[in-house]
């Protein structure tokens, strides 16, 4: 068996700790019900950073997961692996449309489906079934070509709700559509997903005995720079690369404001370079021992899935008492048929930002004592194949 890589363990427990973050703003901040917190015209710095820094989850934690799968890979077959990814897969995009999705709204007619992350890696696990059986190098330019291609596709738009329109929209882009009784959002599209799991399998030989920790460490911070490089580049020059042009605007805060308004619906090329070569920055320089932060740390990346289903139900339970005891009623927040961000019940409601870095807190080490307890048990029982898949 692998020895786990710590530094894994610790950016994806980094990423659990940070999306938390983003997902008490929305059910618990006084302006989450009123506008968008990175426009730049209502927003605060401190409430727009808390917004901006939450954009390395997804795509770090889609790499690492491609990354593991390689890892995993080690002593499987492919045919063992494809069948892994392809189980696991459906089990991901099958929990999205029932147990998370009841987890954000409380709506038991599931009127309402929203494709968020783990649809997109579900599909993409999918899809790197198939990728496996090809050499290393042919993954890696097909990683290469879907995140830094999928833009050239922006101005391509197919209105409606035929099969095309839908399929068009679950690949490519940011769609809305009815089906029967159902409102669904396509916020995170398959494409540049699939090319981000693909580029994690294609480096995942980076963590074994095939590289020294010194090679390792040379080619991760390459990568991390020549991405960040190519943001700045790109962005500057404001061209190629994400839909959302920056402006000057009247000072400096605003003008940077704009300039980091990046598409994460889908994730434009821009957005992905910005956000990978942070993970890949944080593998080369966050590889040495664990200390006592980073131990406690790690105990939550061993176990994203588990703590991903448990804090969404946590927040969402604690946020129907909050609005009942500041004079909304715990009804207002079940039920729901749009993101909450949207619900006009609770216009109004809302705690200010300290208070809503103190509810976080408080959940993140809740979520540490059971996700220790759920780790202890997966450590205890390795031998039952339904623990692979939580």
């Amino acid at each position: 068996m692998n020895q786990r890589i710590q530094s894994i363990d610790v950016l994806r427990g980094i990423v659990m700790i940070i999306m938390a973050l983003d997902h008490c703003r929305d059910y618990f901040h006084e302006y989450s019900f009123l506008y968008d917190p990175t426009d730049w015209h209502f927003t605060t710095p401190a409430l727009y950073f808390t917004r901006i820094i939450t954009h390395i989850c997804a795509p770090s934690f889609v790499l690492l997961s491609g990354i593991s799968a390689f890892l995993s890979m080690q002593h499987k077959s492919k045919k063992e692996e494809a069948t892994f990814l392809i189980t696991r897969g459906l089990w991901l995009i099958f929990l999205e449309l029932t147990v998370i999705n009841f987890g954000w709204f409380f709506n038991p007619h599931f009127s309402f489906q929203i494709f968020q992350v783990m649809w997109a890696l579900g599909f993409s696990m999918i899809c790197l079934a198939g990728f496996i059986y090809l050499p290393r190098k042919y993954i890696f330019l097909i990683a290469i070509l879907l995140i830094g291609g999928h833009n050239a596709f922006d101005d391509i738009h197919f209105p409606g709700e035929s099969p095309f329109a839908i399929i068009w929209g679950l690949l490519m882009q940011y769609k809305q559509f009815n089906f029967y009784n159902t409102h669904c959002h396509i916020a995170y599209s398959a494409v540049p997903w699939v090319g981000t799991m693909a580029l994690g399998y294609s480096i995942g030989p980076l963590f074994t005995k095939s590289y020294s920790l010194k090679q390792r460490n040379s080619i991760l911070l390459l990568g991390g720079l020549i991405s960040l490089l190519l943001f700045i580049v790109l962005r500057a020059f404001n061209g190629y690369g994400d839909p959302y042009k920056w402006t000057h605007q009247g000072n400096f805060m605003h003008t940077f404001f704009s300039f980091m308004k990046l598409s994460k619906y889908p994730p434009s090329l821009d957005f992905l370079l910005l956000t990978l070569s942070f993970a890949l920055l944080f593998l080369r320089f966050g590889d040495r021992p664990l200390n006592f932060i980073t131990r406690r740390i790690s105990i939550l990346g061993r176990v994203p899935m588990f703590f991903y289903i448990v804090h969404i139900y946590l927040i969402h339970l604690l946020a129907l008492i909050a609005a009942n005891d500041t004079g909304y009623s715990w009804r207002n927040m079940v039920n729901l048929k749009d993101w909450v961000l949207l619900e006009p019940s609770l216009k109004g409601y809302g705690f200010n930002l300290s208070s809503v870095f103190i509810i976080w807190l408080s959940i993140i080490v809740f979520m540490y004592q059971v996700c220790r307890w759920f780790d202890n048990y997966k450590r205890r029982n390795r031998g039952k194949r339904w623990l692979s898949y939580i």
